[in-house]
């Protein structure tokens, strides 16, 4: 994997660059829809090309390991050709998911022990297996394992899961160096920044994962109920460490005035799952705000959903989709998920096109305020 740092704002961190990959390339700044069972919910691959105009998708390791498995993945000849989609995938490690078991896991050095959510059957992820679980489901983009703690961790807390996820992560690179890919093209490993909110522990992690020379650089453990402001302030601590040379991702965040500070503070990859989840709950993004698409007040509004979205916008108005969610029909989360996730690469080309103008800051100030708003 290959990334070419393009251009730098003169007036902020943010940056925009081209990822190649052997499925092809990605421009950043960029979202990435999160596909975590090798799908994203709701919308088709040919929608996610056309409409959507996504360049790389996510899946993750924890649900495609327990179904369909790894047999059935490798039999397929991984997750490409089991889905179909041909451009750049990128897994998380599944650490998120099982530390998020409360109750039905055991955390040890050798790894983590955990129950199905699916059939309550005894698993145990190590760095060893992660790896090889994520070689056989075939991403361009591999994830390190890593612990993730619980936002509101104290001190003595967040320092002993650092240290594991530090030793964690120098077997995760053992292993990744000791075998080669399955299926023909080239993957890359990410290790992961983490360390809570604690400014110290979040430098020591970045100089942790900067000495690693991998080829792109992740900050997780963020936006899991931390003020903002602080998360930001992680963010910039991260940055200040991690190599310009390398592409940076801003793990599971979110909101697009997120989106958009973190391109401020020099991060180039994001993913999260609030643009289907949202839209499923009847939710729109749009520059103008936020729309609830249950609100009787669109009953009678023949306006596109969006008339500088995607096409799936121009076509059906406002009043349709209001009908469909209170029909409580399919097609109603298709469109709004569609739609979501076409705002946020729109917002994230948009961006990119700003930092190559020159103006991205007096840009961002234009429409953040407005990106909140409940219209």
């Amino acid at each position: 994997m290959k990334f070419e740092l393009q251009h730098t704002d003169s007036a902020s961190d943010a940056r925009t660059g081209i990822i190649t990959t052997d499925h092809g390339q990605i421009k950043t700044p960029v979202f990435m829809p999160v596909g975590t069972c090798g799908t994203v919910k709701g919308v088709h691959f040919s929608e996610l090309r056309q409409q959507v105009k996504a360049q790389i998708i996510l899946g993750n390791t924890y649900h495609l390991y327990l179904r369909p498995g790894l047999d059935v993945l490798k039999n397929a000849g991984g997750l490409h050709k089991f889905n179909t989609w041909d451009k750049p995938i990128l897994t998380d490690s599944g650490g998120f998911q099982v530390f998020s078991l409360t109750g039905i896991r055991r955390l040890t050095e050798n790894g983590c022990e955990f129950r199905s959510h699916i059939d309550g059957s005894k698993h145990i992820f190590t760095p060893e297996s992660v790896m090889d679980t994520e070689r056989i489901i075939g991403a361009d983009i591999m994830m390190a394992f890593d612990e993730c703690p619980p936002g509101n961790s104290d001190y003595a807390y967040a320092k002993k899961s650092l240290g594991l996820t530090q030793r964690w992560l120098d077997r995760c690179f053992k292993r990744f160096n000791e075998t080669e890919p399955l299926y023909g093209y080239q993957q890359s490993l990410f290790p992961i920044v983490q360390g809570c909110t604690f400014k110290d522990l979040r430098q020591e992690a970045a100089k942790h994962v900067a000495d690693k020379g991998a080829d792109g650089n992740a900050i997780g453990g963020l936006a899991v109920g931390e003020p903002t402001e602080v998360m930001y302030e992680m963010i910039e601590v991260v940055n200040e460490i991690l190599p310009k040379d390398k592409p940076r991702y801003l793990m599971g965040v979110g909101t697009p005035q997120n989106i958009l500070e973190g391109i401020e503070r020099g991060v180039d990859m994001f993913d999260c799952v609030m643009p289907t989840r949202n839209g499923r709950n009847a939710m729109l993004f749009t520059y103008q705000g936020t729309m609830n698409m249950r609100n009787k007040k669109w009953e009678n509004d023949f306006s596109p959903i969006d008339p500088d979205g995607c096409e799936i916008d121009r076509i059906h108005s406002k009043a349709y989709l209001h009908h469909l969610f209170k029909a409580q029909e399919l097609l109603a989360m298709q469109i709004a998920s569609i739609h979501n996730l076409a705002f946020y690469l729109r917002l994230t080309a948009d961006a990119r096109h700003h930092i190559e103008q020159g103006d991205f800051v007096q840009w961002k100030a234009s429409v953040i305020d407005n990106l909140n708003r409940r219209v």
